[in-house]
C-alpha cells in the first residue's frame, strides 16, 4: 500500500455506535504532529462518515480544522482541492507576523485572506520555481495556523497539481498539522491516491513541545460482512430484532456497503413509519431488481416528500453533478432565487442534499446522486443538461469537462466534440494526461464521428497516451480504433505504434507490442519521424529475446535518423531511446551521442522527450556500473519528468533510483519504499519486474529465502521473451546465490547455465556483471571447474572492447575464485583484493562486501592471520547494509577458523533494547519461520534460537511470536 502501517477495519454503523476502531485509530493519529493518513475504501463505505466524527471529537477541540473536496468532473486547474481548503480559514487564527514574503505567493489563489498576506514577489520567470514557491507558501501558511487538521476528500478526483501538492506536504508536512487523505484505490489513477509514491518526512522534534516521529499510516474500510450489516441494521433500526436470516439477505442485496445498507433500510419502512421485518416480505420488495435501481426507488419516496421546488432543485444537483452554489442550482431548475435558496434550504433540511464546501450543495454521496439522476426521465434529463450547459457557458474561465460532459448528454454531439477536444487540449498543455486521455476517450467511441474527426482526436490521443498510467484503459481505445474503418492509413500506423508501446509496458505483452510496432515501421512510409521512432523502440536491447546482431542494423538506422534530424523534436525523441541502447551494450559511442541532448526545450513535448532521455540514460548506466552518472541522470531527468507532466517516466525513475540504491548499499527503508512502489506501479511490466528484483535481492541477504522465491516470481524469469533481460539475467544470478547459501550446487548450476543461455543468445556481455560471479561459484561448487574456467575466458572476450565497468569487477572477481577453488592463493588474494577495489569504487557496497568476503577466506585457506580481521569488518559492513545471512555465514565462518580479535571493554549490554541478534531473529520470526529455519539462516543452533526468542518475546512485552508483527519491529531497530 501507500505506507505503514495499514489499519484495516470494518465500519460498525454508519453512526459509528460505541466508536469503532476505525474511529479510534482516526483519532489517535490525526493529533500525532506532522501525521498523514490515508482513509480508504470504495464508494458507499463511510469515509466520509469516518472523518466528520473524528473531526468532531475531542481530541481536536481547539483545532483548526480545513477540509477541501475533490470533484469528478475536474478542471485541470493546478490545487483546486487544497485552496478551496483554505479559502474556509478563520482569518483569526492565522499568525501573520510568521509570514514570509514567500507567502504572497498566494494572493492570486485566495483574495480573501490577501489583506493578510504579504505582498506578492516578483516573478521568478520559471514555471517550476514558481511552483515551489508556491507550494512553500501553502506551507507557510498552513504552519501559521496552529494546531491544524487538512482533510481533502475523493482525492481519487484530484487535479493533478493537487496531488503535486499534496505530495509536497506531506513529505514535509508542517509540525502542527495533521492531514487526512480519503480515495478510492480503485478509482486512482496507478492505483494510488497522490499519483506518485508517497514518502513520509523524516523523524524530527514534534511541534507541541515533546519529540514525536511524524505518522503515516492507512485506513481501509471494507464493506460490512453479514455480523457487521446485521449490527448496522439494529442500530439504525433502533433494536435487536434483526435476524441472522434477514441480515443475510440484506448482505446479499447490498453487499456489505454501509450507505446502501442504509438506503435499503429506508426503502423498507411502511407508510405507518414501521419498517418490514418479515424476510419474506423483504425478499419480495428487494428481488426484482439490482441495488441501484433500489437506491433509485428510496430516493425517489424521500424525492415525493419534497415540495415541488426542492424536487427541481435536488434533480438540478443531480444533473449538475458537482456541488454548485444556489445561483447556479436554481438556473438549471429554472427557479427564482429567492424561491431557489428557500427549496434549496427545504432539500437540505430533509437531508436530500448537504452543504459540501462554502455556499455549494450537493449529495452526501456518488449514489445518492447517480439515484437520484436515474430517477429522471430520459427527455427531463436531457433539458436539464442544456440548463446547465447555457448557465456554464458564462462561467470563466470556461469548464470544458463539465460543458463536454453537459452537451454529451443533452445530444448535442457538435457542442461535445468541440468542448471535449478543448478540455484535452487544455489538460496537454497543462501536462495533465489523464484529463487529455480520458476527454479523448469516449468522442473516439462515438460511431457518427466523421473520419477527419476520428484521424485528429485519434493522432492526438497518441501523442498524449504514452505520458499516462491508464496503460489498459487506452490500449484498449488503440485497438478498438485499429478496427475502426474511418481511420485513416496515415493515422492508423501512429495509432498502431502508440499500442505497441503500450503493449510492452504490459506484463505478458513484449512480443505482441513489438509485433505492432514493426507493422507501424512498414504502414509510416510516408511519416519518417514516426518510422524512426518505431525502429528506435525495435531497437531496444533489454527487452525480449531479439539478439544484438539483429538489432545493431536498427540503431544503425536510427542514428542516421538523428543525423538527418538537425536539432528538431525528432532529434530528441530518437536520441531518447539510442542514446541509452548504446550505453547498455558497453559501445562508448552512445557517450559521445550525450552532448547532442538539448540543454533548453522548447515545449513540453521536448521536455518530456528529454526526461525520457535521461532516465534511460540513468537506467542504462545502472545496469553496466556507471552508478554516479546514472544518479546523476536519475536527478535531473526525474526533475524534468514530473514538470513536464509525465507520470510514466517518472516511473520508470523510481524503479531505477530504487534498483541503483540496492546496487550501491544505499538500504536503510529500501524494501518499504520499494514495496510500496510496487503497490503503485504493478500494472506496469518494466517497472513492477525491476522492483521484483529489489525486493527479492533483498531477501536473499536476509536470508529469507520463501520471501526471495515469491518475488523472483513476478521478474518476468519463467517468460523472457516477454521480460526486461538484464532484470532476468540478475534474477537468476541473486537465485543462485541463494541456492549456494542452501548448499543445492547442481539447482545453482543449473540457474547459471538457464542465465547464460540468455546472455550467450542476447550477446550483450556488458550485462554479465552479477551472473558471471555466481556461475563461477555455483560451477566450482558443483564439480564443473571447467565451465568455470570457460566462462571466464568468455566473459573477458565479451567485455574486452566495452565500457562496462560492474562487468570489469566481475571479470577480477571471477578470475579470482577461480585461482581460489585451485588453492593458488598467491594468484586468487591480489585478484580478489582488486575486484574489492574496484567495486568499492564504482560504488557497490554490497558487492565489493561479498568480494572481500572472498578474499578473506581464501587468506583463511592459507592460514593468513589477518583473515579473522578482515572477516569482523566486512560481517559489520554486512551488519549495517542489513545483510543478515550473509552477516551470519562470516561470523560462522569466524567461529571456525577463531573468534578473532575481542573488545577490552566486553559484550555491550542493551538492557531492555533488542540486540542486533535479538533483532535479527524477531524479524525472521516475524516473517513467520520456524526456529529450525532461523537457525539455518544464521548459522546458530536451535537451543540458541530459542534463547533468543525468548528475550525477544520478553523484551518486547508479548505472549506468543504470533503476536510479533513486521510493523513493530520497524520502529526497534537497533542503533
Amino acid at each position: 500500500m501507500i505506507t505503514a502501517p495499514t489499519v484495516t477495519v470494518r465500519t460498525s454503523s454508519p453512526v459509528l455506535v460505541g466508536r469503532a476502531e476505525e474511529l479510534r485509530a482516526l483519532r489517535e493519529l490525526v493529533p500525532r504532529p506532522g501525521s498523514v493518513t490515508f482513509v480508504e475504501g470504495e464508494a458507499g463505505v463511510g469515509k466520509t462518515r469516518l472523518v466528520g466524527e473524528a473531526l468532531a471529537g475531542p481530541e481536536l477541540a481547539g483545532w483548526c480544522r480545513l477540509v477541501g473536496y475533490c470533484q469528478p468532473l475536474r478542471e485541470p486547474f493546478p490545487y483546486g482541492a487544497v485552496l478551496e481548503a483554505l479559502r474556509g480559514v478563520d482569518e483569526h487564527r492565522i499568525n501573520a507576523a510568521g509570514l514570509t514574503a514567500v507567502a504572497g505567493s498566494l494572493r492570486p489563489y485566495l483574495p480573501e485572506l490577501a489583506y493578510l498576506l504579504p505582498e506578492q514577489p516578483v516573478p521568478l520567470g520559471d514555471a517550476g520555481a514558481e511552483r515551489h514557491r508556491l507550494f512553500r507558501a501553502v506551507r507557510e501558511l498552513l504552519g501559521a495556523l496552529g494546531p491544524a487538521v487538512l482533510v481533502v476528500e475523493d482525492v481519487h478526483w484530484a487535479d493533478d497539481g493537487s496531488r503535486q501538492l499534496l505530495r509536497f506536504l506531506t513529505a514535509d508536512p508542517p509540525g502542527t498539522l495533521g492531514t487526512v487523505l480519503t480515495y478510492r484505490p480503485e478509482d486512482s489513477p496507478g492505483g494510488i491516491p497522490l499519483g506518485g509514491a508517497f514518502r513520509p518526512s523524516p523523524a524530527r522534534p514534534g511541534a507541541f513541545g515533546q519529540g514525536a516521529d511524524p505518522v503515516s499510516a492507512t485506513i481501509r474500510l471494507r464493506p460490512l460482512d453479514v455480523a457487521g450489516v446485521r449490527g448496522m441494521a439494529a442500530a439504525i433500526l433502533g433494536d435487536a430484532a434483526v435476524t441472522a436470516e434477514l441480515a443475510g439477505l440484506l448482505h446479499e442485496r447490498t453487499a456489505g456497503i454501509p450507505f446502501v445498507v442504509e438506503e435499503a433500510l429506508r426503502a423498507l419502512r411502511d407508510p405507518g413509519g414501521g419498517v418490514h421485518r418479515d424476510v419474506t416480505a423483504v425478499r419480495r420488495l428487494l428481488e426484482p431488481a439490482e441495488v441501484p435501481v433500489l437506491l433509485r426507488e428510496a430516493m425517489l419516496e424521500r424525492l415525493a416528500r419534497l415540495p415541488l421546488p426542492a424536487r427541481r432543485i435536488t434533480e438540478a444537483a443531480a444533473v449538475l453533478g458537482v456541488p454548485a452554489g444556489s445561483a447556479l442550482l436554481g438556473t438549471v431548475a429554472a427557479l427564482p432565487a429567492e424561491r431557489a435558496r428557500t427549496a434549496l434550504t427545504r432539500a437540505v433540511h430533509a437531508n436530500v442534499l448537504v452543504e459540501v464546501a462554502d455556499a455549494r450543495y450537493g449529495f452526501r454521496h456518488t449514489l445518492a446522486q447517480q439515484a437520484v439522476y436515474r430517477t429522471l426521465p430520459g427527455p427531463e434529463r436531457e433539458r436539464l443538461h442544456r440548463r446547465a450547459l447555457a448557465a456554464l457557458r458564462a462561467v470563466e474561465p470556461a469548464p470544458l469537462v463539465q460543458l463536454a460532459e453537459h452537451s454529451r448528454r443533452a445530444g448535442l454531439s457538435g457542442d461535445w466534440l468541440r468542448y471535449a477536444e478543448a478540455a484535452a487540449d487544455r489538460a496537454i498543455g497543462v501536462g495533465d494526461a489523464a484529463i487529455a486521455i480520458a476527454s479523448l476517450r469516449e468522442p473516439l467511441a462515438e460511431p457518427t464521428l466523421a473520419p477527419s474527426d476520428v484521424d485528429r482526436l485519434a493522432g492526438k490521443l497518441t501523442r498524449i497516451a504514452a505520458n499516462g498510467l491508464g496503460q489498459h484503459e487506452v490500449a484498449d481505445t488503440l485497438e478498438r480504433l485499429l478496427a475502426d474503418r474511418r481511420l485513416g492509413d496515415t493515422v492508423r500506423g501512429e495509432v498502431r505504434l502508440t499500442l505497441g508501446l503500450l503493449l510492452i509496458r504490459q506484463a505478458g505483452g513484449l512480443e505482441a507490442g513489438r509485433a505492432e510496432i514493426e507493422r507501424a515501421v512498414r504502414d509510416l512510409a510516408d511519416r519518417p519521424d514516426l518510422r524512426a521512432k518505431g525502429m528506435s523502440v525495435l531497437a531496444q536491447p533489454f527487452v525480449g529475446s531479439t539478439p544484438l546482431s539483429q538489432l545493431l542494423p536498427w540503431m544503425a538506422e536510427v542514428d542516421a535518423a538523428i543525423a538527418t534530424a538537425g536539432e528538431d523534436l525528432v532529434a530528441t525523441n530518437l536520441l531518447a531511446n539510442n542514446l541509452a541502447a548504446w550505453v547498455h551494450i558497453g559501445d562508448p559511442r552512445g557517450w559521445r551521442m550525450v552532448p547532442r541532448l538539448p540543454v533548453r526545450v522548447r515545449d513540453r513535448e521536448e521536455q518530456r522527450y528529454l526526461a525520457r532521455a535521461h532516465c534511460n540514460l540513468a537506467d542504462a548506466c545502472a545496469w553496466i556500473g556507471h552508478y554516479d552518472r546514472a544518479y546523476g541522470f536519475l536527478r535531473s531527468g526525474m526533475r524534468l519528468a514530473v514538470d513536464s507532466g509525465a507520470p510514466f517516466v517518472a516511473s520508470t525513475a523510481r524503479s531505477t533510483q530504487a534498483h541503483l540504491d540496492w546496487l550501491t548499499g544505499t538500504w536503510d527503508g529500501l524494501g518499504e519504499r520499494a514495496a510500496r512502489l510496487l503497490d503503485e506501479y504493478r500494472d506496469l511490466h518494466p517497472v513492477a519486474s525491476e522492483l521484483s528484483f529489489v525486493l527479492g535481492a533483498l531477501a536473499v541477504a536476509r536470508g529469507e529465502w520463501h520471501r526471495a522465491a515469491e518475488h523472483f516470481a513476478h521478474t518476468g524469469v519463467a517468460d523472457p521473451d516477454n521480460a526486461v533481460t538484464p532484470v532476468v539475467l540478475a534474477t537468476h544470478a541473486a537465485t543462485a546465490r541463494m541456492l549456494v547459501d542452501q548448499e543445492d550446487y547442481p539447482a545453482a548450476a543449473a540457474e547459471c547455465d538457464a542465465g547464460l543461455d540468455r546472455l550467450r543468445h542476447k550477446e550483450i556481455w556488458a550485462w554479465a556483471g552479477e551472473l558471471a560471479p555466481a556461475a563461477v561459484d555455483a560451477y566450482c561448487r558443483a564439480g564443473r571447474e571447467a565451465d568455470a574456467v570457460a566462462l571466464v575466458e568468455e566473459l573477458a572476450a565479451g567485455v574486452a572492447d566495452r565500457d562496462a565497468p560492474a562487468a570489469d569487477a566481475a571479470l577480477l572477481l571471477c578470475r579470482g575464485m577461480v585461482a581460489a577453488h585451485r588453492r593458488e592463493h598467491a594468484v586468487a588474494e591480489p585478484l580478489l583484493d582488486r575486484a574489492r577495489a574496484a567495486y568499492a569504487e564504482l560504488p557497490a557496497r554490497y558487492f565489493a562486501a561479498l568480494a572481500a568476503e572472498r578474499l578473506a577466506r581464501c587468506r583463511v585457506n592459507a592460514d593468513d592471520a589477518s583473515a579473522a580481521t578482515l572477516l569482523t569488518t566486512v560481517a559489520a559492513t554486512f551488519d549495517t547494509l542489513g545483510a543478515t545471512r550473509d552477516a551470519a555465514r562470516c561470523r560462522h565462518l569466524l567461529r571456525l577458523h577463531g573468534a578473532g580479535p575481542r573488545s577490552r571493554r566486553g559484550r555491550r549490554g542493551y538492557g531492555n533494547e533488542l540486540s542486533p541478534r535479538e533483532f535479527d531473529v524477531a524479524r525472521l520470526v516475524a516473517a513467520g519461520r520456524t526456529n529450525r529455519e532461523i537457525a539455518e539462516v544464521l548459522f546458530l543452533s536451535r537451543r540458541t534460537v530459542e534463547q533468543h526468542v525468548a528475550r525477544v518475546l520478553r523484551k518486547l512485552g508479548l505472549g506468543s511470536r504470533g503476536e510479533l508483527r513486521g510493523d513493530t519491529l520497524s520502529r526497534m531497530a537497533p542503533r
